[in-house]
């Protein structure tokens, strides 16, 4: 099979999670570490975006709150701001699972 049709087989999906606004940056952290999150936005409760952050795919769990971290910053002024968030998280799964 080749690097292309498992590429093909590849799934996303979207969760929803929501959190207190001081839980915030800390469960950001968590799901980047993850290393298969793809996109987190970050919407209000009546869903309007406040913030979206792609994540590059293939980074490594060690150096992906490193790559973050400027993102974590205004996550962390933001989450000072909300009472409660929405995140929304946009996952792959390889196609095999």
């Amino acid at each position: 099979m080749s690097e292309q049709d498992n590429e093909q087989k590849d799934k996303t999906f979207t969760e929803e999670i929501e959190v207190a606004g001081n839980q915030l940056v800390e469960r950001v952290k968590d799901l980047v570490e993850e290393g298969n999150v793809r996109q987190i936005r970050i919407k209000s409760a009546e869903d309007d975006v406040y913030m979206e952050m792609p994540l590059t795919i293939g980074v490594l769990a060690g150096g992906a709150v490193a790559l973050a971290a400027p993102w974590l910053a205004v996550v962390g002024a933001f989450a000072a701001l909300v009472a409660r968030v929405k995140i929304e998280v946009v996952r792959e799964v390889k196609g095999d699972q």
